[in-house]
């Protein structure tokens, strides 16, 4: 059964003795929901009456409890008559969610390929072996499964011959291995090719002593070759 006083604002202010009505003109109307245990007295609009000094008129059922629990909005009526007794965290609004965290920006991932010259090319050529096409079907393969940025094909040779001649070499070596791809699906814009000549040996020293020309090219073979970096995202 709900418990609550209502009286007419004209009976309440009469019964309460109150001084004059500018004094409600200062103070905030409590409107309560009307239901349950109203612990303060209420007239027709369920405005909770007050005094003439603005205090909050109280009923019978009035206890901290109720005060704390009977609502008027979107908080309990004694945040407003009571806030010295109702706790500040049931008069105070839940602070908002935080928004949810920015997925996270994919960082590019970055593969990078030495084909060997055993591999790819023979000694002073540019065309593709069947063995380096099949190294290159792999490449293309796994490129395809990326967010394609770039391809950068760089091309090397030992240092037998002249440094021009062996710069072109270098250059077609990188343009044949951009050719195959491109034969396979990768985009050729996608594709930048660069030849270095003899400039970057992998071989180091180790083949100084050779001095026979056959073991020679055998020997230089690691200096001959192209690296293949695909770059993009998963």
């Amino acid at each position: 059964m709900i418990k609550q006083t209502k009286m007419l604002m004209l009976a309440a202010v009469v019964a309460a003795g109150f001084s004059a009505p500018a004094a409600f003109a200062q103070t905030k109307d409590v409107v309560v929901d009307g239901k349950g245990e109203v612990p303060y007295v209420i007239d027709a609009r369920n405005v909770v009456v007050r005094s003439g000094t603005g205090l909050c008129w109280r009923t019978g059922y009035w206890s901290p409890a109720a005060a704390a629990s009977a609502m008027a909005g979107e908080f309990p009526a004694g945040c407003e008559c009571d806030s010295d007794i109702v706790p500040k965290d049931k008069c105070t609004a839940p602070a908002p969610a935080p928004a949810p965290a920015a997925a996270p920006v994919p960082r590019p991932t970055a593969e990078k390929v030495k084909l060997s010259a055993d591999t790819l090319f023979d000694f002073d050529k540019a065309v593709l072996k069947p063995e380096g096409k099949a190294r290159l079907d792999e490449l293309a393969a796994q490129a395809k499964e990326l967010k394609l940025e770039v391809i950068l094909a760089v091309g090397h040779t030992d240092r037998i011959g002249s440094d021009a001649y062996n710069q072109r070499l270098s250059e077609r070596r990188a343009a044949a291995v951009k050719a195959y791809l491109v034969e396979k699906g990768i985009e050729a814009n996608r594709i930048y090719t660069e030849g270095k000549g003899e400039r970057q040996p992998v071989t180091g020293n180790k083949c100084d002593g050779v001095k026979n020309r056959a073991a020679l090219i055998s020997c230089l073979q690691p200096d001959r070759r192209v690296e293949v970096e695909v770059i993009g995202t998963k």
